[in-house]
C-alpha cells in the first residue's frame, strides 16, 4: 500500500480523515480482523469492561470464569451478591474490592432506573446511553464507551493506553492529550460506524501489544515504520 505520510502538518490541512483511514488500513492489512469483544453476553461484555481496568485481559477471564461457574453472570444473582463473595471470586482482576464496589453501583443504577434489565439499558441512543454509565460511580469515559460499543453495538470510539501511545508516536497527537480530545479526532472524521470503530480500536490495541510497546518497541518490520515519527527518529 502506498504510504501516507501522517502528521500533524498534514492534519492541520484537512487530511484527518484520509489519514486516519490508510492508518486503519494499514494495521488491517498487518494483522486482520480482530472479533472483538470476547463475551458471550451484552452482560458479560459490561462486566469484562469494568473488570478489565488497570489489568490484563487474561486476569478478567479468570474473573469472569469464576463468576459463571457460581452462576453469579447475570445482573439480579450478581447484585444480591455479597460484595465480599464478589470481591473473592474477581481477585485474578485486581483491585478487586475496588471493582466489586464499581459492579455494585452500575447493578444499582441498572436496577433502579431499568428494572434490571440490560436489553432495556442498551436500547437507549449512544449518547444517551454513555451520559447514564458515566452517571455511574467508578465507570469512566473509557469503560463507559467500551459498553456502549461492545456491549451495545453503537458508535462510540474507544480510546485507551495502546491508541495514545500509537497516536502519540506517530505524531498525530500529544501523548498527554485529554481523552475527549483523542475521541473526537475519530469521530468527527470517520463515518459513525460501529463495526469500524470496534475494529479499529481492537486493531490498535494488537498493534500496542505486539509492536508499539511501551518499552523496546519492535520498530524494524512494523507496518506503520515509514509513517511512524518515532520509528524514524530511532532508526
Amino acid at each position: 500500500m502506498p504510504s501516507s505520510p501522517l502528521s500533524s502538518t498534514t492534519l492541520a490541512r484537512g487530511r484527518k480523515r484520509k489519514d486516519l483511514r490508510a492508518l486503519y488500513e494499514r494495521l488491517l492489512s498487518a494483522y486482520g480482523p480482530q472479533g472483538w469483544w470476547p463475551g458471550e453476553t451484552p452482560f458479560e461484555v459490561i462486566v469484562g469492561a469494568i473488570l478489565t481496568q488497570r489489568v490484563a485481559w487474561s486476569n478478567v477471564e479468570r474473573a469472569i470464569a469464576a463468576l459463571k461457574e457460581e452462576g453469579l453472570l447475570e445482573p439480579e444473582s450478581l447484585r444480591r451478591a455479597s460484595l465480599a463473595r464478589v470481591a473473592h471470586l474477581i481477585r485474578p482482576s485486581v483491585y478487586y474490592n475496588e471493582k466489586a464496589r464499581k459492579l455494585r453501583a452500575f447493578l444499582d443504577v441498572l436496577h433502579e432506573r431499568h428494572g434490571g434489565n440490560v436489553d432495556r439499558l442498551l436500547s437507549l441512543s449512544a449518547e444517551r446511553l454513555r451520559e447514564e454509565l458515566l452517571s455511574v460511580r467508578g465507570i469512566g469515559e473509557e469503560t463507559a464507551d467500551a459498553i456502549v460499543l461492545y456491549a451495545a453495538g453503537k458508535p462510540s470510539f474507544v480510546v485507551d493506553a495502546y491508541t495514545r501511545r500509537v497516536l502519540s508516536r506517530l505524531g498525530l497527537a500529544e501523548e498527554k492529550a485529554r481523552y475527549g480530545v483523542l475521541r473526537t479526532l475519530f469521530m468527527e472524521n470517520l463515518p459513525r460506524d460501529s463495526r469500524l470503530y470496534n475494529e479499529y480500536h481492537a486493531l490498535f490495541v494488537r498493534h500496542g501489544k505486539e509492536r508499539c510497546r511501551p518499552r523496546l518497541p519492535r520498530c524494524v518490520g512494523c507496518a506503520l515504520a515509514d509513517l511512524c515519527a518515532f520509528a524514524q527518529e530511532e532508526g
